[in-house]
């Protein structure tokens, strides 16, 4: 059925009526006078000829909030589904009602201040809700948001989360399909009763439990498409409406009347009137109490502007130099209380024929938007700025007394205008009074959709026939009274209360906005004393009125002949316009009087509607479907339709004025008649320019429209309004909206003001105030995403909150079609606010995007809005490839397969003849009794101990007699070793071998943490069946304290031996091993993923072990080596307790917790000894990084506080900070000598981490090349190690969207989605390394991702026992390829990586082969059927905010949980929601399920640096972690 209208050729209109329409008003409007809206659409065309607009003005509700409630009315009673956030008890604060001060809700001034202002609070009239229940419980409407990403994985129920909110969707009619999906899905409610400690895990259940999917594939080997991640493109609707009528005309004003009286310009009018009717008042301001303050007569107007223009062009400056020249540009900064002293300094501006460019108070130096509006004054070289007494005084000072420099402005001459400290001017002095010509009179400020502040000029033919134009449409007569409530130094309030007025000789009643927030009657109060003819507000002041006349009684409106609604462009203003005439129709107010205009700062009064004396002609009114808007195309419908959009008309075309309606992207091309675009007009009355911004003015004020054969429609060029609209029946003018409010989400359009005002008709003011809202778009994956930010009212519980919150998402899914990405509620009063109370929207936007908006509510629905994910990646299926194929493609395609191996380990030196350690010993013990081998440091530097050949062998044989002869052992028995790091640790081990038992070295527990860490003491020595433990005296009471028997039963330790009463005799016989394969020592470990596992050491792997460093680090007795790295496990135990023994080199042995107390001792020790090779863990040299950092802090804190953060020797002393920190710490440090400085760890170098290290300390001689990173794992402690004589390291960047997909493509570095990956070091001596596929077994080219493999000598043996399933690591030390190379028993390393063959050369000539780590495979994330690494979503959501001190994430079943340490205030916790969100959808395309916000220290780090995120994902199911705040997005 057609629902379109067509308007024909010239000025021909159709006016669009439906007959049903008519009957349904006839039958109600006895019962239900609010339905009697005549509506400006239909369901056929009708015949111009025989219809008019037909309309009454009665008592009207606002039909939106009504269908906002239907849509929400059957989800009153019901839980919700969703969790609410978990917010620590210290975030919830109760505010007091009895102190607390209700924020400003004037709603603004600026463009924000109209939005939200369709929510009347009036009560009369309303109608029964049965009716709205009914269609909406049956209609049905399903959202094209709600079926989220089914591109996200699974099945259609795992995005529709929006459905969640309500447990079920009101429908939406059957012509308006949803884009995404035609399914629906409907969750059942969920009810939980739980104990208070299991919360959280309760909510994370049911939040899967409504995303639940099935698993995705398992991972291919192989792919035959290209690993290119596209994003789903958003398919156009088939079914979405397109514009059918005929293509519009441009469209005529009435002529501009030439009235022989009219001054040839303002400044003319001026002077007639000052000379003519000097006592004629001209401007009347009021106090706070709405007293008369001051008046103004056209005399002193005349005689104070002519002083004002004398002393700005010959009392500044010099006579030789003056300041101000005629046509500088001037700015007028003056209060809102003061449009006297504003209107004589404007006319002084134009008498003295300078442009004055009004501006707000900057009340400080960080006023929101002030900053801008400091770069226009630049732009505009104002070098002067004229302001009233009270205004100058109240600016703020500096210590001296001088106004300071605000940030962002040129330095200004402030002048101040009053007569008394103005010069009088000569009597032969007198101002040049000109025709209007094209001179610039005045600059207007424009505040952009991103914040900027645009200058639009105004010449002085513009400004004369604008007001002619004004004066002819509103009929303005001579000596009128005229009652503004607007702002006066731009637009409306501007062109009416400042210019026409003294061009008509007009009386203006001035309204300042103070005494509106005291008095919100007092305009009305005005006209009701002065008989005011004309009254200029906005419908936030009707609305204001609404909710204050009930006490008033002997108002009377009749003297009213025009109200101009100053935003009546708003859509929304038609409900405050019905409701203002509803109550005040008794007082006299006639329903014509009321006359929207809609204006712009670049084409000034748009149109505004006729005062007339026919009561009987209504005004126009439109019934727009909202999904036809969303198309911009226009679709009538019917009232009682849930999803309308009714507008009203704002007048006809200005007279003189040519307007058409282009389309608003692209060629300015006419639109069809049905068809919303951008207004247009051709007019003498418009803006000029924007100051010194041609490019921008081309596009703005010099636009040719064409039609559809591409021909311009006139040879006079238009200027854009900046409105959406389109050009009705007889000539009427509806505005659907502006083009800074356009949201265009999945293309299709919606209006800030509309999303608005859906959110103010839930529960409207019970929440939030009104006014207090504010809607924009951030971009986030191509794609504009929506964003709510309201102030939420301090008597609102949480619960409450969230509830209200869950319903304005259903609403505005339910009313616009559309999901709400972020809705986030804030304490009253915080928002940014522009000088008249308004919300700064660009302010806003700008504090949500920096982190900085400090929400107290936080709601985010990512599955809803991302609908254009790329598609997850899926099995082919009938695709197979076999071994033999692949290996002929490596072949063809030159791609080599991914395997490497060190250098030989050559020949057999005199202690590598022995097979054991223990032989060593004493073969070292006899040979160089004396070396000192072992020399152990306290924390402040100083020797503690050291042990020499001959007394770690002597002290060792002592420990092997005690083991005998207390301990009763028998060769092969197990024994725990507790000791701190040191010298005992080490002759203890060495007693174990002399003894024949096999030791388990064990961190001893925490004193101050015994409950925390003696369990897992104690879990090792079970696990490893050990016969005793050894240990010191003093750990040996620990072991059986109070506090250890009430963690762990102390009656079930096996013997204790405390070794510092050793026995004085030797054993009778050191034993020595009969088969070197035998068990020498157990690896004991937790890996990230919490798995404990001992991992078994031969004595041959051991020695080769030994073996193979010695040689790759030239380690001799004559070196030392220092080592600060813990010694119970992996590379860290073998360093610090073997290599010695084995080559005869000193260590100087730096317990890791000493730094804690001194950072700076490990890098004192090696520069005290001269040390030219080192090793360390992250955590050890992120220490020193951080501890000279919070120096450096301080350092920075001194200098800002001496000189200040804008003088010029700041940021000088910024560059020296580092230095004088580095000079403070070292004491005179020397790290020269440094020739390898190895990071010891188990996982991908932290490049960040080792380069800030290696910069911080370059000037202490620390070449950049000394620091590496080494490379271990389980089944192999040290795989490869960056030696002496290789090459230095190599950093690679490579395509982090091909390392989902398994696949190696090295790009530049800078390159977008590009990932640094440093060498994990050279590959030790013996080593033989091949990539293959952790599936299939098979292996690979040098262009995939696979497991690093690994076969040498010194590989373990096997797990001794896994405390978990020991079926899944069978295969660790024992596996083969299943092709290739099929005899080879390799031992799978559990991480993924890649080989790629350098152009460097190594110590023999040949290439160089690198081994980048990527990830371990046990913590890689299958996520959309791709592989994810936490370290990269860690890095990514760490960059985001500078209070995020560490970051986790970790998968739960389909959900991405990411926990973030907050360092700073709690109020910052849920600004960091959605920052995260964001940063992981840019950057991976994932959405985050869960965003937990916890104390700095909370995710556990092992001692070698690690984060265990399988513990802390433990902890957070059993709600262990006590966060700060829980979102669960949607």
């Amino acid at each position: 059925m057609s629902q379109y209208c067509k308007i024909t050729e010239g000025l021909e209109v159709v006016a669009w009526l439906s007959s049903h329409t008519l009957t349904t008003i006839s039958q109600r409007d006895s019962s239900h006078p609010r339905h009697c809206k005549h509506q400006l659409g239909g369901q056929r065309l009708v015949n111009t000829d025989s219809l008019h607009f037909i309309s009454r003005f009665f008592s009207s509700s606002d039909v939106h909030t009504e269908a906002v409630q239907a849509a929400l009315a059957k989800h009153k009673e019901r839980k919700m589904a969703v969790p609410m956030p978990s917010k620590r008890r210290s975030l919830v604060v109760q505010t007091s009602m009895d102190a607390y001060t209700p924020p400003d809700t004037s709603s603004g001034s600026e463009e924000e201040g109209g939005q939200g202002e369709g929510t009347p609070t009036s009560s009369q009239g309303s109608v029964s809700m049965e009716h709205w229940i009914s269609r909406a419980i049956h209609q049905g409407s399903t959202t094209s948001s709600s079926s989220s990403s089914t591109q996200s994985g699974g099945s259609g129920a795992a995005g529709r989360l929006a459905d969640v909110l309500a447990q079920t969707h009101v429908g939406k009619s059957g012509n308006s399909p949803s884009p995404s999906s035609a399914s629906t899905y409907i969750p059942q409610p969920v009810t939980l009763t739980l104990p208070a400690i299991s919360r959280v895990s309760a909510k994370i259940q049911q939040l899967v439990n409504t995303l639940k999917q099935p698993r995705r594939p398992p991972l291919r080997e192989f792919f035959v498409d290209d690993f290119e991640e596209l994003l789903e493109v958003q398919q156009p609707d088939p079914n979405q409406p397109r514009p059918e009528g005929a293509q519009m005309v441009a469209i005529r004003g009435e002529p501009l009347g030439v009235v022989t009286n009219w001054p040839p310009s303002l400044e003319a009018a001026l002077q007639r009137w000052g000379t003519i009717s000097p006592k004629a008042p001209c401007l009347t301001t009021m106090d706070t109490n709405g007293k008369p303050l001051y008046v103004l007569t056209y005399g002193k107007l005349w005689s104070r502007s002519i002083k004002v223009a004398y002393n700005i062009l010959h009392k500044l400056g010099t006579k030789q130099e003056p300041m101000v020249r005629p046509g500088d540009r001037v700015a007028l900064v003056f209060p809102n209380n003061d449009p006297a002293a504003f209107m004589v300094a404007f006319y002084g501006c134009l008498l003295a024929e300078v442009v004055p460019v009004p501006i707000e108070v900057p009340l400080t130096r960080k006023d929101a938007g002030s900053q801008q509006i400091g770069f226009l004054l630049g732009s505009c070289g104002v070098t002067v700025a004229l302001t009233s007494d009270a205004c100058h005084k109240g600016l703020p000072k500096g210590p001296t007394g001088e106004i300071p420099q605000f940030k962002g402005w040129p330095k200004l001459l402030w002048f101040v205008t009053e007569s008394k400290h103005l010069s009088k001017p000569p009597r032969d002095w007198f101002p040049h009074i000109k025709d209007a010509n094209n001179d610039t009179a005045y600059i207007e400020y424009k505040t952009c959709k991103d914040g900027s502040v645009l200058g639009v000029t105004v010449t002085r033919i513009a400004l004369l026939t604008h007001c002619q134009a004004l004066t002819q449409s509103c009929g303005y007569t001579e000596a009128e009274i005229i009652v503004n409530v607007l702002d006066f130094k731009k637009d409306v309030g501007l062109w009416h209360g400042i210019l026409t007025s003294v061009m008509n000789m007009m009386h203006v009643i001035s309204i300042p906005y103070s005494l509106m927030k005291v008095n919100p009657l007092s305009w009305i109060q005005k006209v009701c004393q002065y008989k005011a003819k004309v009254a200029c507000v906005k419908s936030r002041d009707m609305h204001w009125a609404l909710v204050a006349h009930r006490d008033q009684r002997d108002i009377n409106l009749s003297s009213l002949r025009m109200l101009v609604v100053a935003d009546g462009s708003n859509p929304w203003s038609i409900s405050s316009c019905d409701a203002f005439l509803n109550v005040f129709q008794s007082k006299g107010l006639r329903p014509e009087v009321i006359c929207p205009c809609a204006s712009s700062a670049e084409a000034l009064t748009v149109a505004i509607r006729r005062p007339t004396d026919d009561s009987n002609q209504p005004p126009g009114r439109g019934v727009l479907s909202m999904q036809g808007l969303s198309y911009g195309v226009i679709r009538v419908d019917s009232e009682e339709r849930l999803s309308v959009l009714t507008v009203q008309d704002v007048g006809t075309v200005m007279p003189g004025a040519l307007m058409c309606v282009v389309k608003p992207e692209g060629v300015p091309q006419l639109c069809r008649t049905d068809e919303i675009g951008e207004l247009c007009v051709c007019s003498i009355a418009t803006g000029m320019s924007y100051y010194g911004l041609s490019g921008m003015t081309k596009n703005t004020f010099e636009v040719f429209p064409t039609s559809s054969s591409g021909a311009p429609i006139s040879e006079y060029p238009f200027t854009r309004t900046g409105l959406l609209g389109f050009i009705g029946p007889g000539g009427l003018v509806f505005v659907s909206g502006k083009m800074d409010g356009l949201m265009v989400v999945s293309g299709r359009r919606h209006n800030a003001d509309d999303i608005v005002a859906t959110a103010l008709a839930v529960e409207p003011m019970k929440f939030v105030y009104r006014g207090r809202i504010a809607v924009f778009s951030v971009t986030v994956l191509h794609d504009e995403r929506i964003v709510v930010v309201a102030e939420q009212r301090p008597d609102s519980t949480e619960e409450d909150s969230f509830q209200w919150m869950s319903r304005v998402l259903q609403a505005i899914d339910s009313i616009h079609n559309v999901g709400v990405f972020c809705l986030a509620l804030v304490p009253a009063n915080t928002l940014p606010k522009t000088p008249l109370g308004g919300i700064h929207l660009s302010e806003t936007k700008q504090l949500f995007l920096e982190g900085s908006l400090h929400p107290c509510n936080v709601l985010m629905c990512p599955h809803t809005c991302v609908t254009n994910l790329p598609k997850p990646r899926q099995k082919q299926p009938g695709l197979s490839i076999g071994p033999a194929s692949v290996m002929v493609g490596n072949l063809v395609s030159g791609k080599r397969i991914a395997q490497a191996s060190g250098r030989d380990l050559g020949q057999i030196e005199d202690n590598d003849q022995f097979l054991f350690l223990s032989e060593v010993l004493q073969w070292r013990a006899q040979t160089t009794p004396d070396h000192v081998l072992f020399t152990l440091l306290s924390s402040k530097g100083a020797v503690l101990s050291s042990l020499t050949c001959l007394q770690l062998h002597k002290r060792a044989e002592k420990i092997a007699a005690m083991l005998m002869e207390r301990g009763h052992l028998q060769d092969g028995d197990h024994v725990a070793l507790v000791y701190p790091p040191g010298i005992d640790l080490i002759a203890a081990f060495y007693g174990c071998l002399y003894a024949g038992c096999v030791p388990i070295t064990v961190r001893p527990p925490h004193p101050q943490n015994i409950a925390t860490t003696l369990p897992t003491v104690k879990m090792i020595v079970e696990v490893s069946r050990s016969a005793c433990v050894m240990t010191s005296q003093v750990i040996s009471k620990l072991l059986k304290s109070k506090e250890a028997s009430a963690a762990v039963d102390v009656r079930a330790w096996p013997p204790v031996l405390d070794t510092d009463d050793l026995p004085k005799k030797k054993p009778p016989q050191l034993y020595k091993p009969s088969n070197p394969d035998t068990l020498a020592y157990l690896d004991f470990s937790v890996s990230t993923t919490g798995m404990l596992a001992g991992v078994k050491m031969s004595h041959t792997a051991t020695s080769a072990f030994c073996r193979s460093i010695k040689l790759q680090c030239e380690l001799y007795p004559s070196r030392e080596v220092a080592i600060c790295l813990d010694p119970y496990c992996g590379l860290g135990f073998v360093l610090w307790c073997l290599c010695s023994v084995y080559s005869g080199h000193q260590s100087i042995l730096i317990p890791p917790s000493e730094l804690e107390v001194n950072p700076a001792l490990w890098l004192l020790a090696v520069s005290q000894f001269r040390v030219r090779d080192t090793f360390c863990s992250y955590s050890v040299m992120e220490l020193c990084t951080k501890g000279l950092g919070l120096q450096t802090e301080s350092l920075k804190v001194f200098f800002s506080d001496m000189f200040g953060g804008d003088s010029f020797l700041y940021p000088l002393c910024m560059c020296v900070c580092v230095c004088v920190c580095v000079c403070v710490c070292s004491r005179g440090l020397d790290l020269s000598r440094v020739r390898t400085c190895v990071v010891v760890a188990e996982e991908r170098p932290r490049i960040a981490l080792t380069q800030s290290f290696s910069k911080l300390f370059k000037d202490l001689g620390l070449h950049p090349r000394a620091v590496s990173t080494s490379f271990g794992c389980r089944v192999n402690l040290a795989i490869c190690l960056q030696g002496t004589s290789g090459p230095d390291p190599t950093t690679v960047y490579v395509d982090m969207r091909a390392l989902r997909h398994d696949r190696v493509r090295l790009v530049e570095r800078g390159s977008p989605h590009s990932l640094p990956l440093m060498e994990s070091g050279k590959i030790l001596p013996g080593v033989r390394i091949i990539i293959a596929n952790p599936e299939t077994k098979g292996p690979l080219g040098d262009s995939h991702l696979g497991e690093i493999w690994v076969h040498c000598a010194h590989n373990g043996s096997g797990y001794f026992t896994v405390y978990g399933d020991e079926a899944l690591q069978s295969d660790h030390f024992n596996s083969r390829l299943s092709f290739g190379d099929t005899q080879t028993v390799w031992a799978r390393t559990g991480y993924l990586g890649f080989l790629r063959r350098t152009e460097l050369t190594d110590a023999s000539g040949e290439r160089h082969d690198a081994l980048y780590v990527v990830g371990a495979l046990d913590e890689a994330m299958e996520l959309r059927g791709m592989r994810y690494h936490p370290i990269d979503i860690e890095t990514s959501v760490i960059r985001t905010h500078k209070s995020i001190m560490e970051c986790a994430v970790f998968p739960w079943t389909n959900l991405l949980v990411v926990v973030v340490e907050l360092e700073g205030s709690e109020q910052e916790a849920l600004d960091l929601v959605p920052l995260v969100t964001n940063a992981v959808l840019e950057e991976h395309y994932l959405i985050v399920g869960v965003v937990v916000v916890v104390d700095i220290g909370v995710i556990p780090i092992n001692s070698r640096g690690e984060k265990q995120r399988m513990h802390l994902r433990d902890g957070f199911l059993a709600d262990q972690l006590d966060p700060i705040y829980v979102a669960y997005n949607m």
